[in-house]
């Protein structure tokens, strides 16, 4: 049953191919393409041995997972941080992301939440084509929330962290809908920009923002 599961899901064998390194974190990010809010990131390691086989096969790219099941898994997390997994989060400003670029408010994020893991990694396993300029040995995965557990938890913590903020900012904002779409320019959001405007919470850099900021 786990081997069948494990056709169709993340493994570990990025983890163990790199494991003579020492430990191996993966890290992903959440928030590029939502028009409000920062940036998160997300970097976490798995025990291989101690992790929970049954909260195993519960992990999957967060985008996989509905909102339900993300915070089931990330509850799993909660309940085992520094015990079978351990984890660091880190964040690009909407400031950041308007100043230098979502880009690069993204490697600011990774930087991050690999400086707040416990203890330093020996490893890292990255989503994606772009090298977030860490100080240690790296591997760019596409489709690495597909393919590692690591990155895959990476993504649903940030995931989680970052709908957790939007939820925060919708109480102050509730005319956005941002604890129903995160930030993403949905109808529900572009009504609500054209009725109430801009907030200090939107990225201005972004092209539909841009255009309703310039009349």
């Amino acid at each position: 049953m786990k081997s069948l599961m494990r056709k169709t899901g993340p493994d570990f064998s990025l983890e163990k191919k790199f494991s003579h390194y020492g430990t191996v974190c993966g890290v992903d990010e959440a928030g590029a393409g939502p028009w409000a809010g920062p940036v998160f990131a997300a970097a976490a390691v798995l025990d291989f041995n101690l992790f929970p086989t049954e909260v195993l096969k519960l992990i999957n790219d967060s985008k996989l997972l509905n909102h339900k099941k993300r915070l089931i898994v990330f509850e799993h997390f909660c309940a085992l941080k520094d015990q079978s997994i351990f984890f660091g989060v880190g964040m690009g400003s909407v400031e950041e992301i308007d100043t230098l670029n979502i880009a690069k408010a993204i490697q600011l994020a990774m930087q991050r939440a690999v400086a707040n893991l416990k203890a330093p990694p020996d490893f890292v396993l990255v989503d994606g084509n772009r090298d977030p300029k860490l100080n240690y040995p790296i591997e760019l995965v596409i489709k690495g929330d597909q393919l590692s557990l690591s990155i895959a938890a990476a993504s649903i913590i940030a995931k989680v962290t970052r709908d957790q903020l939007m939820t925060e900012l919708s109480v102050l904002h509730p005319q956005y809908g941002w604890d129903r779409n995160a930030g993403y320019g949905t109808s529900e959001h572009q009504r609500a920009l054209a009725t109430h405007g801009v907030t200090s919470h939107h990225r201005r850099s972004y092209a539909p923002i841009k255009r309703l900021l310039n009349g």
